[in-house]
């Protein structure tokens, strides 16, 4: 298995279109490459189906100054994710770093907190991993 192999599904959120764009305005990626894409519920989701409707909103960003840029994302008021991780989207990649990778530059590097929490209009999803960023 791949993180690209079309027969694998996540589970999570799209970050709505009609946002994305003033969202990059406001959040200027660092890195090459804009992912800006999705949240993630659950990888190798297998037969579940898309989460529901959430509240969600930006309330930090991430940077392990080479390459991985994440925003760190409430759904419903928690940014803990139920695997242990912490909800967040992948903001900008520099080339030869992988959206994967953000996982652990949280966990290591941590995050900083926002001023004031964005809100952010998410869209419930079911993708197989080939369409991720």
């Amino acid at each position: 298995m791949t993180l690209t192999d079309p027969t694998v599904f996540y589970t999570g959120w799209l970050v709505d279109l009609a946002e994305r764009e003033a969202l990059l305005a406001r959040f200027a990626p660092l890195y090459g490459r804009a992912i800006a894409h999705h949240v993630t519920l659950k990888f190798d989701a297998g037969d579940t189906a898309p989460p529901g409707e959430v509240a969600g909103e930006i309330i930090g960003h991430a940077d392990d100054g080479s390459g991985v840029q994440a925003l760190v994302v409430a759904i419903d008021g928690s940014p803990a994710r139920p695997d242990g991780g912490t909800f967040h989207i992948t903001w900008s990649l520099a080339d030869g770093r992988e959206a994967r990778e953000t996982n652990a530059v949280i966990a290591t590097h941590g995050w900083a907190a926002l001023d004031a929490p964005v809100p952010l209009r998410l869209i419930p999803a079911k993708l197989s991993s080939s369409q991720a960023q």
